[in-house]
């Protein structure tokens, strides 16, 4: 199946489509925000972000900016060819568990050092997550975890009929 055609790209946006693979990692100057059960599980500046053809981009924040107690191991682990071994954890606020709603590589592979320390939140069980004060769309599909802003243009892999992307 050949790709989509990328959506036209606005000023001040960028097209995953443009972005490499294997993926890239970024530090990028954003403020990043989640609300879980009314509560912020996490307000952070220090945010690196991976990009990934068709993906949009998958926000990294360091585990020791998270609300006490907001993170706990859960089970189950997955691989990516790239990056290595994940685990998840359950992410917890205001008396809200959402179960395995994160991610990290406890030792990433070469490369993707600036992984570790790092979790990545799917937004969709959260009440909430910023960019920058703008609430992000999950990337569609059950699998996958990129945030979707007004920064970046599609179409987005996890849409029916993407897995061939």
């Amino acid at each position: 199946m050949a790709p989509p055609i990328p959506d036209p790209i606005a000023p001040g946006q960028e097209s995953v489509w443009e972005y490499p693979r294997p993926p890239r990692i970024e530090r990028v100057v954003s403020g990043v925000v989640i609300r879980l059960g009314g509560e912020v599980v996490v307000d952070t500046h220090d945010v690196v972000r991976v990009l990934e053809t068709s993906h949009p981009p998958v926000y990294y924040l360091p585990i020791a900016a998270f609300a006490d107690g907001a993170l706990a191991d859960a089970e189950g682990n997955s691989y990516c060819e790239f990056k290595g071994s994940a685990r998840y954890l359950d992410v917890q606020g205001g008396g809200v568990t959402a179960p395995r709603a994160a991610w990290n590589y406890p030792r990433p592979s070469d490369g993707y050092e600036a992984l570790a320390g790092r979790v990545a939140v799917y937004a969709r069980p959260m009440d909430a997550c910023e960019v920058d004060g703008e609430v992000v769309t999950p990337q569609p599909g059950e699998f996958y975890g990129g945030w979707i802003t007004s920064a970046v243009a599609g179409p987005f892999k996890g849409v029916p009929g993407s897995s061939g992307w």
